[in-house]
């Protein structure tokens, strides 16, 4: 499949658009943070005639606004000047600053953030096939020229789990569906043989963006007997696919994609951030989970505390008003805010997994529902549930979900109401016992106001 990145992308843009500009933007911007876009975004998700205010190309293409002013005009006058040593160190430096991973710089290829999860980034399928103005996860798109990365492969992995026999869920980041099957082979093979280990979950963004990874690549349908192999085994293969706007399911290589990934046994779970000009509109939110339960997928975490492009200079959607949007959808697609939605004979809930529950095919929902936006955090996965009104004030709710001390999970802590507060670092707990899930000083009654 054709794919458009660097200067490639530019004309893209600027022919399909007919704004130059646009693809000059894209051009300088793309020095900086990396974007591919296949073919069938291209012709299939962006409408281009509403460019560069169309959902789609807000989140899939690089546009201006993703660079501070100062940092723009800083690359685009290096690329004037020709000087590519010149260039190489100012997009060095930009990168450095711009590492926004809410839960930590990726360090090597294994990580053990959970006691009980593994999450494993398979070297030729860590580079996201797709990057998203959403989430830029530098040292996963680019590689990281001031930490060298640890070594790994399957053989790490296996040796990995041998020592940690209180690993039951394997997480495989990255983009694994990018590799070829029998590279990716390697990896679930060990799985298989690991009693311990009775989840693998893998995330792709293949889906939305490659479709035709599962249904006319040379190696689709060994891809696919590969899944049932790992589903046979009696493991719990669980698909995370990051759906950000109802337009991704629409064209009919991805239905079919779904259809047949679905028949392999394994669960396929939806996720993705609130973003500014692409999803910040709960009937958005709404029509796709309804989208989603009809095609048999399985809504699962809204995400929240990111930021359109990397950690800079204006602050993201916040918490306020994801926390509106969240519920606001909820409210209107029925079934989904009790846990328990069926499309089709298939039983779908929305909740988060943890600890090792979820949903099942067919059954109910085994884990805390979903009732406001999940955030990625230094602690591990936290929900903003609501709004108390405290005898001090209003204050957010939030529940621990899975942390990296077990003894935290399922902790509620609350946080004094910040309109303005983009994420979990910016709030502020609201008294001593809160700051178990909430970085800084609590507050004194002195500084409290109702």
């Amino acid at each position: 499949m054709n794919v458009f990145t660097g200067h490639r992308l530019g004309r893209l843009i600027a022919d399909r658009t007919g704004q130059p500009a646009l693809g000059h933007d894209a051009e300088v911007v793309g020095r900086v943070l990396p974007f591919r876009i296949t073919a069938h975004v291209a012709d299939e998700l962006v409408d281009w005639s509403r460019a560069p205010d169309d959902p789609l190309y807000r989140l899939v293409m690089p546009h201006r606004d993703m660079l501070a002013p100062a940092d723009f005009a800083a690359v685009e006058q290096t690329l004037r000047d020709g000087d590519r040593d010149r260039l190489r160190l100012v997009v060095d430096g930009l990168r450095e600053r711009f590492d926004p991973h809410p839960g930590g710089r990726d360090d090597g290829d294994l990580r053990h953030p959970y006691p009980e999860t593994l999450l494993v980034l398979p070297f030729q399928g860590r580079t996201c096939g797709a990057p998203c103005a959403s989430c830029f996860r530098r040292p996963r798109s680019t590689g990281d020229p001031v930490r060298p990365r640890t070594l790994g492969g399957p053989e790490a992995m296996a040796a990995h789990l041998a020592h940690h026999p209180e690993i039951t869920e394997v997480l495989l980041g990255g983009d694994p569906f990018a590799v070829r099957t029998p590279l990716l082979d390697t990896y679930l093979a060990p799985l298989v043989d690991r009693p311990h280990v009775t989840t693998v979950r893998i995330r792709t963004e293949s889906v939305s963006f490659r479709p035709q990874r599962f249904l006319d690549a040379p190696d689709a349908d060994d891809l696919l007997r590969l899944l049932e192999r790992v589903v046979a085994s009696g493991r719990r293969l669980v698909l995370t696919l990051p759906i950000s706007h109802p337009r991704e399911l629409r064209p009919e290589a991805t239905r079919r994609a779904v259809s047949r990934l679905r028949a392999t046994g394994a669960v396929l779970r939806t996720e993705a951030p609130v973003v500014r000009h692409v999803n910040d509109d709960a009937g958005v939110w709404a029509r796709m989970w309804r989208d989603q339960i009809a095609l048999g997928l399985v809504p699962h975490a809204l995400l929240a505390g990111y930021e359109e492009g990397p950690r800079r200079r204006s602050p993201g959607l916040s918490l306020a008003r994801t926390l509106d949007v969240c519920t606001a959808a909820v409210r209107q697609v029925s079934g989904v805010g009790d846990g328990v939605v069926t499309a089709a004979g298939t039983g779908a809930g929305f909740g988060v997994e943890a600890g090792g529950g979820g949903t099942e095919r067919g059954l109910p929902v085994a884990a805390p529902v979903l009732r406001g936006p999940v955030m990625t955090t230094g602690l591990g996965e936290l929900a903003v549930e609501g709004i108390a009104h405290l005898d001090d004030g209003p204050a957010f709710t939030l529940r621990a979900l899975r942390t990296c001390d077990p003894a935290l999970t399922g902790t509620v802590a609350y946080a004094r109401f910040d309109p303005m507060a983009t994420r979990w670092d910016e709030l502020t707990p609201y008294g001593p016992r809160d700051r178990a899930l909430i970085p800084g000083e609590s507050l004194t009654p002195d500084d409290l106001v109702g």
